[in-house]
């Protein structure tokens, strides 16, 4: 692919974030916070796990283990001491959509933070046994997950909801395909997919834009802009997965196919599952913990990627309680379609808002913010602006919302002892009635 500009193109969204798109497509936003003396700046790549074809199931997660192993220019230590004899905090994660790296420190050690972050993307050694030892820490996490139901009961509920499909797939992918990714698929990876048009580098804090500018055109500014691998479309399928497991709980989920990021009523499904398990004064922790006692842990939430959504609960209880809990959470999930009141629709506006504000205090929060703005509609969505989505969210559209997912064929599954869990035709039909 060729640059379609010339010369860096920036724009001034508000009085504090600036936006720079370089020639060749890396786009550069910075927010200035008054009043700090640190600097939060990573670096967001448009890949993850959903980019990942079968037999590379996991590499984008490996690739991120890996370059922490060693540069050119730096070794594995090196990379760490770096960062922290300035007092610095480095780290990285993958999702499905984003793979992303980021530092904070104090801001007169921006330019170490951009050059540590620009060696570990354009210079990994990828050390042949370097990876081979990385493979048995990644097999040991998948391990890990295994043994914390409460955490694999959403592996399994994702792959259920998109079955067959790279967005079903597990983030850290399999034992045999970590065993199996060689080091010449990792850097092909890296140079298809970590490409100048899918990066996005962000800094909030203390940063000045034309500086910060500056020194990541020195270092990205010849990158290419290849052709990656393509991101496969959500396709929601639905239906049942149950696994039998000796537990003192059972882990239980029932999700529906939502809204996406870029549909006008994806904040509307926001204030609808705050309203029905966001909080202590939520419908279903009052219902099924307060006054019933079923569980100790019950919420609702939307899980989403950049096309699609699920609006998902998750619940822990015993064994005994699943017939009771199953109804209960059915029963709550129908009375959306029909009776909502204005004080907890509004009570559900405000936890929407406060927690979007209250979460951007925090410089790295910020930084993140407008990385995924620009990953997942290629402007900066201001605050405010969102504020203004979630005020004008009626109660017309929450109960249209709540008919349109509730119309999708549900996910189920669940994990512990079995026996008192209903048939799932069973459960189709509550949420039909």
């Amino acid at each position: 692919m060729t640059a379609t500009t010339s010369k860096p193109v920036t724009e001034q969204p508000s009085e504090t974030v600036r936006l720079t798109r370089l020639a060749n497509g890396v786009r550069v936003i910075s927010d200035a916070m008054p009043g700090l003396g640190t600097v939060s700046v990573g670096i967001w790549v448009a890949t993850g796990a959903r980019y990942e074809p079968e037999f590379l199931n996991g590499a984008a997660h490996m690739l991120e283990h890996m370059v922490f192993k060693g540069t050119a220019t730096r070794s594995a230590i090196q990379i760490a001491s770096d960062i922290e004899a300035v007092g610095g905090q480095m780290n990285a994660y993958t999702t499905r959509d984003t793979t992303a790296f980021y530092v904070r420190l104090l801001s007169g050690d921006l330019p170490l933070a951009v050059d540590v972050l620009s060696d570990l993307l354009l210079a990994p050694t990828l050390d042949p046994t370097e990876l081979d030892r990385e493979r048995q820490v990644i097999i040991q996490e998948i391990g890990m997950t295994e043994d914390t139901p409460d955490d694999l009961i959403h592996d399994l509920f994702q792959g259920q909801a998109y079955p067959g499909q790279a967005l079903g797939r597990p983030i850290l992918g399999s034992r045999e395909t970590v065993r199996s990714i060689s080091r010449d698929a990792l850097r092909d990876y890296l140079s298809r997919n970590y490409a100048a048009g899918r990066l996005v580098i962000a800094a909030a804090g203390d940063v000045d834009h034309e500086a910060f500018v500056d020194m990541v055109g020195e270092r990205f500014g010849d990158l290419p802009d290849r052709e990656g691998f393509d991101m496969a479309l959500a396709d929601y399928r639905g239906g049942d997965l149950r696994r039998e497991d000796d537990l003192e709980q059972l882990h239980f989920m029932l999700g529906f196919d939502s809204v996406g990021p870029k549909d006008p009523q994806f904040q509307a499904s926001n204030v609808l599952s705050n309203l029905l398990g966001g909080g202590m004064s939520s419908r279903l922790f009052q219902e099924v913990r307060e006054k019933r006692g079923l569980v100790y842990s019950v919420y609702s939430f939307v899980n989403p990627s950049i096309d699609s959504s699920l609006f998902s609960i998750y619940a822990g209880t015993g064994p005994d309680q699943i017939e009771e809990l199953v109804g209960v959470v059915c029963d709550e999930l129908l009375k959306l379609s029909h009776d909502l009141t204005e004080e907890e629709i509004q009570r559900a506006k405000a936890q929407a808002q406060a927690g979007q504000m209250l979460a951007l205090e925090n410089s790295m929060a910020r930084a993140e913010y407008w990385a995924n703005n620009m990953l997942t509609f290629d402007e900066p969505i201001l605050p405010d602006a969102i504020m203004a989505e979630v005020d004008a969210v009626s109660r017309d559209e929450l109960l249209a919302l709540s008919r349109r997912i509730l119309s999708s064929r549900p996910t189920v599954t669940a994990l512990g002892k079995l026996k008192g869990l209903e048939e799932y035709d069973r459960i189709q039909a509550r949420l039909a009635a």
